[in-house]
């Protein structure tokens, strides 16, 4: 069983990404043979971006990512820039995507209404590169957030239409979405997703938030104007804060409801924000002594890149060879 997942390095990681992406890369770092986990620092490029900050983000999500309890000894962790057989399979994917497909691309159309200068042709061939960084490892299963789903699915094709049209050489994976907090909100606009690129401060829980901050945040959260803990199309905020609960203690959202049955908002949302912090503070204690040994970070990158580059040189020369790509055998 072969998993494969990656992470954006943009910036400080919040409990939507640890809720529904860290938690299933420790599930799938039991089970993967090996479990590769990668920091796409490539992809944070196709918005607009500070290049002189990127490479301490890509550290941030490094350290994060082994203090949430990756181990580099049991997975394959590096990042996506160091291995460049991504992005020479990018462009021979290209070849067999169609056009069409990259333009229904539900986040193609979210991330390029809000670039305000320039809309990058790498914002338009993502999920091209997302789809390369799958199919390189011969991936079987891809732990994603619910937001992934479409591209996943568009991978599927790829491999599919490549297989056809070259031969047998690629996988056909499948997404593993957790059941629970596979999309947490914005805590201030609870009808979009918690991202560190579009949220603001008072929208985000970062991993490494203060206790008080967390609490402070959750308790200012919006919500309607009513009193019940239920799960509602027209209470966006109440579900979300009752599916960061449920992921948070484990249960299921009907529980969480049965338990708040006849309460009002105050001593729900003091709950969750404990809840929260309980979660995430090993995390933050340990991210805390790993993030300055900048060295250390930089080795266990370079120890993963070289592990994945093997994997990945074995597929580019399969893909070269049923392409016509390079030298003739």
């Amino acid at each position: 069983m072969r998993i494969f997942s990656g992470i954006q390095p943009t910036g400080r990681k919040h409990v939507g990404n640890f809720i529904g992406a860290v938690r299933g890369y420790l599930e799938g770092q039991e089970r993967g043979n090996p479990a590769i986990y990668c920091i796409v620092d490539l992809h944070a490029t196709s918005i607009a971006y500070d290049p002189a900050r990127l490479p301490d983000y890509v550290l941030d999500t490094t350290a994060m990512m082994i203090a949430a309890g990756i181990d580099p000894e049991r997975c394959i962790l590096f990042r996506q820039s160091d291995v460049h057989e991504h992005s020479e399979l990018c462009w021979l994917l290209s070849s067999v995507t169609p056009y069409g497909d990259l333009q229904r691309m539900h986040q193609f159309k979210d991330k390029s209404a809000r670039e305000q200068k320039l809309v990058r042709t790498s914002l338009f061939l993502y999920p091209v590169l997302q789809a390369a960084d799958i199919l390189l490892y011969k991936t079987d299963e891809v732990p994603v957030g619910d937001d992934q789903r479409q591209h996943v699915e568009l991978a599927r094709e790829i491999a599919r239409r490549f297989n056809t049209t070259y031969g047998e050489v690629l996988v056909e994976p499948r997404h593993v979405i957790p059941e629970v907090g596979a999309r947490i909100m914005d805590l201030q606009e609870p009808g979009a997703k918690m991202s560190t690129s579009s949220s603001g401060e008072a929208g985000l829980i970062y991993i490494d938030d203060e206790p008080a901050d967390i609490i402070r945040k959750v308790k200012r959260a919006q919500t309607d104007s009513g009193s019940e803990v239920v799960r509602a199309p027209d209470k966006a905020g109440i579900t979300n804060l009752i599916d960061m609960l449920a992921a948070a203690r484990g249960v299921t959202p009907e529980e969480i409801e049965r338990e708040f049955d006849g309460q009002g908002y105050g001593a729900f949302k003091q709950t969750v924000g404990e809840a929260l912090v309980e979660l995430l503070a090993p995390a933050r204690e340990r991210y805390q002594a790993l993030r300055p040994d900048e060295q250390g970070l930089e080795a266990t990158l370079a120890m993963g890149a070289e592990r994945a580059r093997e994997i990945a040189r074995g597929t580019m020369t399969e893909v070269r060879h049923v392409m016509g790509i390079g030298p003739k055998r």
